[in-house]
């Protein structure tokens, strides 16, 4: 059977570690498994969302409500929008592939910074387009305009905050690089850790109704995966204006969302209070992890999300795999050429376990 050439050039994207692999792999039992690498809400979701779900339990059978009226509606008051500027996704991933199939084909050219999140470089060479990247790691914006002004790109990726490193550009940045930006150029700013972003720093909130108003460009995604806590529901949105929005509808397939994640999120987006209390949380233990890293002298990267990036002086790979046998699940960068780890901030208990650990070997 012959596939694709183009395939071959596409690393598969690695996830984080499953806690079953640790089961399987080293014997540890369930309860002593302590996976931080995926970015998931240490907090679980909403309480009101498990009582919701429960009651919808019958509805398994049933396809769901492939206009997701009700949801589309709550977010659009949410955010203070109309439901036409709003699709849903099976995660925000499933609406980038909806954005890059609708624009790229192989004479067109994708921008994202050099670590991002991988998914706009495996459906980019999916279409066949040039992906072109930053030289900075992180989100550089002058980088970012140096390239834009030799290439003339047909879609720029924003990660804000950026996945995996955790950095974030402020506001003001990204207005004045929409404001060099042809408009036959669509912006995607990638939200998925806005809310965290929101919290820490006022001046690095991207307002979805006010930038795609005025910049008729962009995108905006944003995701029940991370503070919501409903990662395993897998839902995700897309804010534009009405052109842009109707047209990747023709890309949705129907019935991308189940009954259940459907109720999950319209429930999830109810509850503010228990978003605000995570939030809270996270950047409280937050500080415990820069401060281990300053008391062993490892540079960090300033995170507005829930996880933060450590840079190792140590062999990252041969960490991970030390933690891995100890039923501890950190995030190893090696695969993008970084000696360094990712660790979504647990719990208060989950990180007195895990810094414990690392304080032994660092």
């Amino acid at each position: 059977m012959k596939f694709k050439s183009l395939l071959n050039g596409i690393k598969t994207y690695e996830a984080g570690k499953p806690m079953e692999l640790l089961v399987r792999e080293y014997g540890i039992k369930p309860g002593d498994i302590i996976k931080l690498a995926s970015n998931e809400n240490p907090y679980g979701t909403s309480p009101a969302v498990i009582k919701s779900l429960n009651r919808s339990i019958d509805k398994v059978s049933m396809y769901p409500d492939d206009s997701a009226y009700e949801l589309k509606s709550a977010l659009a008051s949410h955010f203070d929008m109309l439901s036409e500027n709003i699709i849903i996704g099976a995660g925000s991933d499933q609406i980038i592939e909806f954005v890059i199939n609708s624009i790229c084909d192989t004479n067109s050219k994708i921008l994202m910074a050099k670590t991002t999140f991988a998914m706009y470089e495996i459906y980019g060479r999916l279409s066949g387009a040039t992906i072109l990247k930053t030289q900075s790691h992180e989100h550089n914006i002058d980088d970012f305009k140096d390239i834009y002004k030799k290439h003339k790109p047909n879609i720029i990726f924003l990660c804000l905050p950026n996945n995996p490193l955790g950095e974030c550009l402020n506001t003001d940045e990204v207005y004045a690089f929409l404001d060099s930006i042809d408009k036959n150029t669509l912006v995607v700013i990638d939200g998925a850790y806005q809310e965290y972003a929101r919290y820490k720093d006022p001046s690095k909130v991207i307002d979805p109704k006010d930038i795609t108003t005025k910049y008729s460009n962009t995108i905006c995604l944003g995701t029940f995966s991370k503070v919501y806590g409903l990662g395993g529901l897998r839902v995700g949105y897309g804010i534009s204006n009405r052109n842009t929005i109707a047209t990747l509808h023709k890309l949705r397939p129907p019935f991308n969302i189940t009954t259940l994640s459907l109720q999950g999120a319209i429930e999830a987006l109810k509850d503010q209070k228990f978003v605000h209390d995570t939030v809270e949380k996270n950047f409280e233990q937050m500080i415990r992890y820069e401060e281990f890293a300053d008391k062993k002298g490892l540079k960090y990267i300033d995170s507005y999300t829930n996880f933060i990036f450590i840079y190792m002086e140590t062999n990252s790979k041969e960490l991970c795999e030390k933690l891995l046998k100890k039923g501890l699940i950190v995030r190893d960068m090696t695969s993008y050429g970084l000696n360094a780890i990712r660790i979504t901030i647990g719990t208060k208990k989950q990180n007195d376990t895990v810094l414990e650990v690392l304080d032994k070997l660092c």
